[in-house]
């Protein structure tokens, strides 16, 4: 970590022109090349790079999620949102991770870190005049944004109806193949294919929204989910593309794609399946593993379309013969899509359009953040008092902020206890992540005895009865020994599909908490002297979620 040492006392000349940034503010405001996400006060803060930050020697730690340790600037233009003549860019504070990544892009080499307490995103500010430069792996404006032209050919597919397809209300990014292994008579193909596959999907403002991307050395934003709405517009959109050449960078592509192109500020839209098709020549230049695994935690259904597999002769040069099988949402089949030749494409639009709209099938638009219902028992007893209760919500505020609680995605309830039990707020109170917290904070506390059993069979009671197919989470917090038996009320829950995580504090029996929790115990069960040690909790808890939803669904 010696190589942060540099960095740490120009933190203090930066905090008086980080402290007047305004959350979310479009009005950028002047950094310097040095100025670290760190010293940024506010979320959403939109800054003014300088020109020429790859001349200096910033520090940049990750790739397209840095730790805040990073240069702003420095890990712009690295990421391809800026160029070397600078300019605005909008910055995402994140929560800290274990091993970013390093790697080499636009002149800059970012460096790995093992873990780090903080993190940032970047994007172009769509209300900020876009600036444009002679670099060409600078992020391409949107076609949106450039200047209509007057002659328009119209494509040579079917018109798609304006209103969109209502059967198919998806978002979905197709990433393109514009290597230098395709040439530029095969991407002129790709492009005809892709123009007719999007008029059979007929997207529209009720239907589904496209964006498009194009791998190369580095992925090229062509344009965003709500750029065009318009299956003429999109179509031209599409007609207009340029052939870039470089590298089949595909992993690189998809890895960028699922970090930001289904952001809500990108035009991703809360509760509509996200569906990423990718296109691909030949084979990839690059490893396409941790990608497809982000995509598939991301909730993102990754389908892999091959034109021209390799030859037996070839596959000595493909760098993994599975990069199929990794690429995917699953390796079922329904994933993966084969065109032996682009001169034969016509055929396949239909079935593949087809699939892109399956939402059945669509196996990984759920995932453990966005289709759990979560429920709090929480202990109000007198032995617990008001101070430490507070950082039992705290707890559970931290816990309900790693999941995407929404009216389509996942629901959090709270029950408080003490001999009697008393419910704060049910699964369907509050359909926004926001609301849902604040009405969590804002529990009063009872005092009382502790009486857990009776406690949870109110829970299974009145907190689950309505949840329908969705997987059902029970988290208790106890300081105390119960006064009734837990054993028989546990398993009543369980037996209802409820999985029960018991987290216990300063007097809590082991054994009361082990007979609570699921199977298997140990990873079910969490003690804490002290009600401060409660924050350490929070990362296994959620993993043990996520790990029990991916195994049972």
């Amino acid at each position: 970590m010696s190589q942060l040492c540099v960095l740490l006392p120009l933190s203090g000349l930066l905090l008086l022109i980080s402290s007047t940034f305004a959350s979310g503010s479009s009005v950028p405001h002047p950094v310097t090349c040095v100025t670290r996400g760190a010293d940024l006060m506010e979320d959403g803060a939109v800054v003014l790079c300088p020109p020429d930050c790859t001349q200096w020697r910033v520090s940049v730690f990750g790739t397209g999620i840095y730790a805040s340790v990073s240069s702003v600037c420095g890990a712009a233009v690295h990421r391809g949102v800026l160029g070397p003549s600078g300019g605005p860019v909008r910055v995402h504070k994140l929560q800290g991770r274990h091993n970013y990544m390093s790697s080499y892009a636009h002149g800059i080499q970012s460096q790995a870190l093992s873990r780090w307490t903080a993190s940032f995103s970047l994007t172009k500010p769509v209300n900020v005049p876009l600036e444009l430069t002679g670099d060409s792996s600078t992020t391409a404006l949107p076609a949106a944004a450039q200047p209509a032209k007057k002659a328009v050919k119209k494509p040579s597919v079917k018109k798609a109806l304006t209103g969109g397809n209502k059967d198919c209300q998806m978002d979905i990014a197709m990433v393109i193949d514009s290597s230098s292994n395709i040439g530029q008579r095969r991407f002129n193909l790709q492009k005809h294919f892709v123009a007719k596959l999007v008029a059979m999907l007929r997207v529209g403002q009720t239907g589904p929204h496209v964006g498009l991307i194009q791998a190369s050395d580095s992925p090229r934003m062509e344009f965003f989910l709500t750029n065009h709405t318009q299956p003429k517009d999109l179509l031209f959109a599409i007609k207009e593309l340029v052939y870039l050449g470089g590298d089949t960078n595909t992993g690189k592509a998809i890895l960028r794609t699922a970090e930001t192109f289904f952001a809500p500020e990108n035009g991703g839209r809360r509760g509509h399946p996200r569906v990423m098709m990718v296109l691909i020549d030949g084979w990839p230049s690059d490893d396409l593993e941790q990608a497809a695994i982000l995509a598939r935690e991301s909730g993102i259904n990754v389908f892999l379309v091959s034109v021209a597999k390799p030859a037996p002769e070839e596959l000595a040069m493909v760098r993994d013969r599975e990069y199929v099988k990794k690429a995917v949402c699953k390796d079922n089949g329904f994933f993966s899509y084969l065109i032996p030749s682009w001169f034969s494409t016509t055929k396949h639009v239909k079935p593949l359009a087809q699939r892109l709209c399956s939402l059945d099938s669509l196996l990984c638009s759920k995932t453990c953040y966005n289709s759990v219902n979560i429920g709090f028992l929480i202990d109000g007893s007198s032995s617990v008092g008001d101070g430490n209760f507070r950082l039992v919500l705290d707890f559970l505020a931290g816990i309900a902020r790693s999941f995407d609680i929404s009216d389509v995605g996942s629901r959090i309830g709270a029950v408080q206890f003490t001999y009697d039990q008393r419910l704060e707020f049910g699964l369907f109170d509050y359909s926004t992540k926001d609301d849902a917290i604040n009405a969590l904070r804002r529990i009063p506390y009872m005092s009382g005895g502790t009486a857990t059993g009776g406690a949870i069979s109110y829970a299974t009671q009145n907190l689950f009865r309505r949840t329908g197919p969705g997987r059902n989470f029970l988290i208790v917090v106890t300081d105390g020994q119960s006064y009734d038996d837990v054993r028989g009320p546990a398993m009543a829950a369980q037996n209802q599909g409820i999985t029960i995580y018991s987290v216990g504090v300063a007097w809590a029996p082991l054994d009361d908490l082990k007979a609570m929790s699921s199977e298997p115990k140990d990873s079910h069960t969490f003690f804490t002297r002290e009600f401060t040690g409660l924050a350490e909790f929070i990362p296994p808890l959620v993993r043990g979620i996520c790990r029990h939803f991916t195994e049972n669904n």
